[in-house]
């Protein structure tokens, strides 16, 4: 199957995913094995306060859990503003939670179909943007921080995630839409200290050709750099070296690597790992601590059906982070 086929199933799937969510009633179920769950881009909030997980992705939904195995969800936890310019049902990916100076964020992708903001190889390009929503718990509602734009709106910018940089500053970091400038990117932009808006523009702080391991063949045949990047993570091993998953693409595989900062600040350089770190077909990781003190990684799997469907469950992988580098274990 060609990539950009399997790239267009995947993007169908996300978008009947996302508008299901917003116009079907949601009723949540208790004691729901993790691996009976549907969800991309999962991300696993471990909350001391509630001495709950709360995980969310794409779609705008949320899961609850006391031990990591049996949830009880989805619950709507995203409220919009209409009259932005997400409009009023905007589909939501790659959901964040981040604990902020007594307050719980919300970082996602959210999309606008009715608006278009390029055509890039005759293909229309949506309007869709990395924004934040706030909340005083982290099970939400969460609304949105501000009125500004985080990001530029000639962009399409995705997969935004939260680090707080070695000069002590928050920043968004995300992903600039290979769609739009055939090589995807990774950047960064500094936020307001309260978060309600973005300071400066942007800066890439690498690309998804950038990448050792990541492949693709050209109309030719040729094997070249894959162009999508996607899911950002932040991290530091036990040593304090920074580093950085993200998820790209080997031929038809979707696969999760990992970079690390040769300087310990997001400006890099950037090291890219010659190898991905965990099995094939698993993607858009990050990396939470347990109650029990355990390092888990996060992520979903990922394979098309017989019927050209895309499935993808929420993945726990045990890792290390001891030393300079993360290690994943395959023990779940």
């Amino acid at each position: 199957m060609g990539r950009m086929k399997i790239i267009f199933i995947i993007a169908f799937a996300i978008i009947s995913t996302c508008t299901l969510a917003q116009r079907n009633p949601v009723v949540p179920r208790d004691n729901v094995p993790i691996d009976s769950i549907r969800l991309s881009d999962p991300f696993v909030l471990a909350d001391s306060a509630t001495m709950t997980y709360y995980m969310t992705g794409t779609g705008g939904m949320m899961w609850k859990s006391k031990d990591l195995k049996l949830w009880s969800g989805p619950y709507r936890v995203a409220e919009t503003d209409p009259s932005s310019w997400m409009g009023p049902r905007p589909m939501i990916w790659a959901a964040e939670l981040h604990q902020y100076q007594g307050k719980y964020y919300y970082f996602a992708t959210f999309t606008n179909q009715e608006v278009f903001i390029d055509t890039v190889a005759g293909r229309p390009i949506e309007r869709r943007a990395s924004h934040i929503l706030v909340s005083d718990k982290a099970a939400g509602p969460f609304r949105p921080v501000g009125k500004e734009n985080y990001l530029p709106e000639d962009k399409p910018t995705l997969d935004g995630t939260f680090w707080i940089d070695s000069d002590g500053k928050p920043y968004m970091v995300y992903c600039w839409e290979w769609l739009q400038n055939l090589n995807g990117t990774i950047d960064k932009i500094e936020l307001k200290p309260d978060l309600s808006g973005s300071v400066g523009e942007g800066k890439t702080l690498f690309r998804a050709s950038d990448s050792p391991w990541s492949k693709e063949r050209d109309a030719n045949g040729n094997i070249k750099p894959h162009m999508v990047t996607d899911g950002p993570f932040l991290f530091h091993t036990s040593t304090g070296r920074l580093g950085m998953l993200w998820t790209s693409w080997v031929f038809d595989i979707y696969t999760q690597g990992v970079a690390y900062s040769e300087n310990g600040t997001l400006d890099g350089p950037w090291i890219q790992e010659k190898e991905p770190i965990t099995p094939p077909n698993y993607g858009h990781g990050m990396i939470f601590k347990t109650f029990d003190g355990r390092t888990l990684l996060s992520c979903h799997s990922h394979r098309i059906d017989s019927k050209g469907r895309t499935i993808r469950i929420p993945k726990f992988f045990e890792v290390s982070l001891e030393g300079n580098k993360l290690t994943v274990f395959d023990n779940h």
